[in-house]
């Protein structure tokens, strides 16, 4: 197998088993069974079980954020657009926590936690330089940090409601109430200048 193949396998069978047990409960040794290679051949490509998560996240952010930016919203308006990017985002946020990770392992793992906070700074980075890509998007410096600010205001109250609410319908309820009771709020006070 070549090095490409190899992390792929590697890859492929890490998010099966996440998806299936949750980060915590998957081991190294099920991955290395799964992909049908030496446990080593694991650590020759990644440093940790935390790597090849982190490398298995940013492949799936980086395809979800294209998805994101580039469906036609040519015709809504900027307003429209900046809501519609966050919820979107917010419900990749979800996703990865809820099919990568296991919530109850990020409620209680200090290390899940940090892990977090930097894949959500990434994707922040990824999702403003994408933003400001698209036609139509003022491009100077005071609105780049508008929508930064529009980004981890929404970033931050999201995961607020993960490490608090008790089950996935308590987390839905907090999704609808900051959609139609935050958002519009916030979007408004990025686009204002």
């Amino acid at each position: 197998m070549e090095a490409d193949k190899i992390k792929e396998s590697i890859k492929r069978a890490a998010q099966e088993l996440f998806r299936k047990f949750g980060y915590h409960k998957t081991s190294v040794n099920e991955i290395a069974k799964k992909a049908k290679i030496a446990k080593a051949t694991i650590y020759k490509y990644f440093d940790s079980k935390e790597a090849v998560l982190h490398a298995l996240l940013m492949d799936y952010i980086k395809v979800s954020v294209d998805d994101l930016i580039h469906v036609n919203t040519a015709d809504m308006g900027e307003e429209a657009q900046l809501n519609n990017l966050i919820m979107k985002t917010c419900r990749l946020s979800y996703t990865i926590c809820n099919e990568f990770i296991g919530w109850d392992f990020i409620r209680e793992s200090t290390n899940s936690q940090e892990f977090l906070k930097r894949l959500s700074n990434e994707l922040e980075d990824l999702l403003i330089h994408a933003f400001s890509q698209l036609n139509g998007i003022r491009k100077h410096e005071a609105y780049l940090q508008k929508l930064r600010f529009l980004v981890k205001c929404s970033k931050s109250i999201v995961f607020s409601f993960a490490f608090t609410s008790v089950s996935d319908s308590d987390i839905r309820k907090n999704f609808v109430s900051f959609q139609k009771e935050i958002l519009p709020y916030l979007v408004k006070a990025a686009i204002t200048i």
